[in-house]
């Protein structure tokens, strides 16, 4: 008698009923494997986001950017490239002004890009002088990037950072779609690695004691690298020492849930929407998404769990016993 004879069982009805096999056992496992998977999956994306992230830093970084001393040098675009092992030419060619005829954005191989009100070739009016304004990674508070990516390929930094890491990015750019300063690139021409690339706030050179590039390159001290408490408070005394130079507002205080990037600016910033920097609510995107994806989640489990338990009963009654 074979193996597959043994495992016959006559009843007395005279009927043939074949016990599980290998194969619906393969299918058991199966089941359960998806069973498992669902259950954890919907329990990690119910608690991932900016409500399951680590507690931010009393004392966590930012950068403060006064756009009153900015003067268009573009220093800081080079230093960028150089710190990130991005292609860049001489120092010198950053005098290049013709770049400000076009706005800019952030590219996968340029972290950070200034863009100027108005072309800058133009004759300049005394009264209405150019405005420039550095744009990069806003190093959110509770950034929707890191809400919406979903294996934990962004992560925020209790010390200010949001970080990638592209050995867990699945490549589903959600974070792209999350951000509301458009700020990630993807590197499409990378056809079987390709990573979502951003500013980490020289994270490598910051935990060396180091300045991030972009701020140690300034010449007018446009940039200050510090704790964030401090820097709005430095903003705020600039503001009450200055009312004739500042508009009483700090970016990134409260914009979109605050961020680790902070402008002082004497135009209303309504006038600089265009520049890269838009009109967001007090709340980060994140809070609200974060309430949906705990909703689906947290009352679907247990029916993906019945729906599981269904399946495995599917492959062990399916005639045959084959799944």
């Amino acid at each position: 008698m074979n193996a597959r004879t043994s495992s016959q069982i006559t009843p007395k009805s005279g009927s043939s009923v074949q016990a599980p096999t290998d194969t619906s056992r393969r299918g058991f496992l199966k089941a359960g494997a998806v069973l498992t998977a669902l259950t954890v999956g919907g329990k990690a994306l119910a608690g991932s986001g900016a409500d399951g992230a680590a507690k931010l830093s009393e004392g966590r970084m930012g950068v403060l950017v006064d756009l009153t001393r900015c003067v268009g040098c573009r220093r800081c675009e080079w230093a960028c490239n150089d710190a990130n092992n991005n292609p860049h030419g001489k120092l010198e060619e950053c005098d290049d002004q013709s770049v400000f005829a076009t706005l800019r954005r952030p590219r996968t191989d340029q972290f950070c890009v200034v863009n100027a009100t108005r072309n800058p070739l133009a004759d300049p009016s005394p009264a209405d002088p150019p405005i420039f304004t550095k744009i990069q990674c806003m190093h959110c508070e509770y950034p929707p990037c890191v809400s919406a990516c979903l294996v934990g390929a962004m992560q925020k930094s209790p010390d200010g950072p949001v970080t990638y890491d592209a050995s867990k990015c699945i490549g589903c750019r959600y974070c792209m779609i999350a951000c509301p300063f458009e700020r990630l690139t993807y590197e499409y021409d990378r056809r079987f690695t390709p990573r979502v690339r951003k500013c980490e706030l020289c994270l490598h050179r910051t935990r060396e004691g180091k300045l991030p590039a972009c701020v140690e390159i300034c010449p007018v001290e446009a940039l200050q690298y510090g704790r964030r408490e401090d820097l709005l408070r430095i903003a705020h005394e600039r503001i009450a020492a200055h009312p004739d130079r500042y508009v009483d507002r700090v970016y990134g205080e409260t914009e979109g849930g605050g961020t680790s990037w902070l402008y002082l600016s004497a135009r209303p910033f309504e006038q600089l929407v265009d520049l890269g920097l838009p009109r967001l609510p007090d709340k980060s995107p994140a809070e609200r998404t974060e309430r949906i994806q705990h909703a689906i989640f947290k009352g679907a489990a247990g029916p993906l769990a019945i729906a599981a338990i269904l399946t495995t009963l599917h492959f062990l009654t399916r005639k045959g016993g084959h799944a």
